[in-house]
């Protein structure tokens, strides 16, 4: 008896018969050739998801036009006939993986992109702010031009049924062209296309429309909506429960229902300091009223998703990110391999990240993503003794790729519990998902008969070592501390050491505000500690993915932590820390029980340098080369195995 019975249980999305009620949303890439081709690796990427037993997929939005929005040189095109046999082939491919694959079509993004093509303001509904410069006002659509991009729509919708596409979504949520005529907050026409409700919808239900023309009353059908935009003046749960009812109505067959819009980015991508089943709420507020099955993603485990699954809240549950992170999520689940699935931990650096900053996504927990028509885990053709000096998440996937390949991997780590830095820094309830990526490579590990010897600090002459072909050295960094009176006074404590429960009293002063400090400062506001951050530079996590660190941002705000940038701490004395401003001026104390030192960490490349001296074959990674986050030390680690 499977875990996840309703999750796993098959259901129909419109005519189409799903395996399971799991789907993937539509999420960029940013693979695609410059003229707008499906890449290889975007095919390969598509395939691997399709193997894994996801019910349905769906494309990455699909420009049907590039009139009215500047070419991104990264997003898949239906523009032309051209586009259509590449796309074809992929599907072919999808369906030879045994998997389902519906095409998100796009009519473009208004405001959002920052220029038109041809160098003025965007297009949008109305005379909105550009996002970028909201001191620029985009040039309002007229009716034939709205009724131009309908007519290239349409052309799309054939192209998309040319090429095989089981199912068509309509891109129309967070803000993009589409919301922009749904929302009374950027929809101030008196044409067709505005007005009431359901006369903003109508550039929605047109396309709705054209879809049913062209593909029939029985081809599946779905769009996206956000229920709420999570700004002040956007929209809230009545009027997105006002747009269901419409757009069920115009023929969808499927209602996908999320949160936020740029102005909320953090919704948009919700992190992990937003926690599990972001969007439930949502499917609540418009499921009761519809006709029609409610698809919701969102920070979903498969146990919150089967706990909404199964209380009739949704009817299908997406898996967007963490389908990047493990693309046989679906599989492991139906074969009763839960503790095998690899964990999204909503980090958002690799996957949205790479996309925002023009790069293909890639994943911080998962190095194969992105990469899986090149990064293949083939049998080592020589087998070899490899010891592993350090259970971090850079040795702990160094294990896991050398034992997947064949190798005789042992694994070395002084402290008592695997996971290194990380498992201290995951204690906290909203990065459940960091700590699960321990516990899913102590599974990988006793699966593939890997011996990890904790308690046991290798030294440069250590008899473990004796035998071994090569050594992974991923020893971690040492907190740094700069010279500054008192830090070694009664109240100072290093950060790794409190989050691993090191008391601290009612007055914590974090001394520097990077990722591992402001991370902490929130779990001590949230824990009734009085919290102020000193941080020398301008910015706290200044390092941080944008989405993220607005929602870091917002929570420390709420929870009343100070925060005091642009300062320096020059003193540490028994009752609290002495600081000033970082460009010279007044000094003053801040009063604390207990200064926490947050500094940063800088690399210890003594042992790696060490048993090089002795002769072994050592490769050092991770923040024993250079202090990084997690992701940078997994795929190090990674690339290091693939290596041997």
């Amino acid at each position: 008896m499977t875990t996840f019975p309703t999750l796993l249980s098959p259901a129909r999305w419109g005519s189409l018969e799903l395996p399971n009620r799991t789907f993937m949303p539509p999420m960029g890439t940013h693979t695609a050739l410059p003229d707008g081709t499906i890449s290889d690796s975007g095919v390969a990427y598509l395939v691997a998801r399709a193997r894994g037993g996801v019910g349905l997929m769906f494309t990455e939005s699909i420009q049907v036009q590039d009139d009215y929005d500047i070419d991104t040189g990264s997003v898949i095109k239906l523009t032309t006939d051209a586009h259509v046999g590449p796309l074809r082939a992929a599907v072919e491919a999808v369906h030879a993986a045994g998997g389902l694959i519906g095409a998100n079509l796009t009519p473009g993004f208004g405001r959002v992109i920052p220029v038109a093509p041809d160098g003025g303001p965007a297009w949008s509904a109305s005379d909105n702010p550009t996002l970028a410069q909201p001191d620029v006002r985009c040039r309002e659509l007229s009716t034939e031009q709205v009724e131009d991009i309908l007519t290239k729509f349409r052309a799309a919708v054939r192209r998309a049924l040319a090429a095989g596409f089981d199912a068509i979504d309509i891109h129309g949520h967070t803000g993009y062209l589409t919301d922009q005529f749904l929302a009374a907050c950027w929809n101030r026409r008196t044409d067709r296309f505005g007005g009431d409700t359901a006369g903003r919808a109508t550039f929605a239900t047109e396309m709705i429309r054209a879809v049913r023309e062209e593909a029939g009353d029985d081809f599946p059908l779905s769009m996206r909506l956000s229920v709420r935009h999570m700004f002040p003046g956007g929209r809230e749960a009545a009027e997105g429960r006002e747009l269901a009812l419409v757009l069920q109505d115009a023929g969808l067959d499927v209602l996908l229902v999320d949160a936020g819009s740029y102005e909320a980015i953090d919704w948009a991508f919700p992190p992990y300091y937003l926690g599990d089943g972001v969007y439930l709420p949502d499917a609540e507020a418009v499921k009761p009223a519809l006709r029609i099955p409610v698809a919701a993603s969102g920070n979903l485990t498969p146990e919150v998703a089967e706990q909404a699954l199964a209380a009739g809240v949704v009817d299908f549950v997406g898996f967007g990110r963490p389908l990047i992170a493990d693309p046989d999520l679906p599989r492991k689940l139906a074969d009763g391999c839960r503790s095998s699935v690899r964990p999204c931990i909503r980090c958002n650096e690799m996957c949205i990240g790479n996309v925002v900053a023009g790069k293909p996504v890639e994943c911080s927990v998962n190095p194969e993503a992105g990469h899986e028509a090149s990064r293949v885990l083939l049998p080592a053709p020589i087998v070899r003794r490899v010891a592993v000096v350090g259970a971090g998440p850079g040795g702990l996937e160094a294990a896991r790729v050398a034992a997947e390949r064949g190798h005789d991997v042992a694994v070395y780590d002084r402290a008592d519990a695997l996971g290194g830095v990380l498992a201290p820094a995951a204690a906290v309830d909203f990065k459940a998902e960091l700590a699960r990526t321990v516990t899913y490579w102590d599974a990988e590990l006793a699966r593939l008969g890997v011996p990890v010897q904790l308690g046991h600090e290798v030294t440069p002459d250590d008899d473990a070592l004796a035998g071994a072909d090569a050594v992974i050295v991923a020893s971690g960094a040492r907190s740094w501390v700069p010279p500054i009176p008192g830090a070694d006074s009664e109240i100072a404590v290093d950060v790794v050491d409190v989050h691993r429960g090191e008391p601290v009293g009612r007055r914590v002063v974090v001394c520097g505000g990077g990722l591992s400090g402001a991370d902490l400062a929130l779990e001590l506001a949230h824990d009734g500690h009085e919290v102020t951050i000193v941080e020398l530079t301008g910015a706290i996590a200044q390092d941080m993915v944008v989405h993220n660190k607005v929602s870091l941002l917002t929570g420390l705000a709420t929870a009343g932590v100070t925060t005091l940038t642009g300062t320096r701490v020059v003193e540490i004395t028994g009752s609290g820390v002495v600081v000033e401003p970082a460009d010279g001026g007044e000094r003053t104390v801040v009063p604390a029980d207990s200064a926490v030192l947050a500094f940063g960490m800088r690399p210890d490349t003594t042992l790696g340098d060490a048993l090089a001296a002795r002769g072994l074959d050592v490769r050092t990674i991770g923040d024993a080369v250079a202090p990084g986050k997690a992701g940078d030390a997994i795929h190090a680690g990674y690339l290091a195995a693939l290596a041997l």
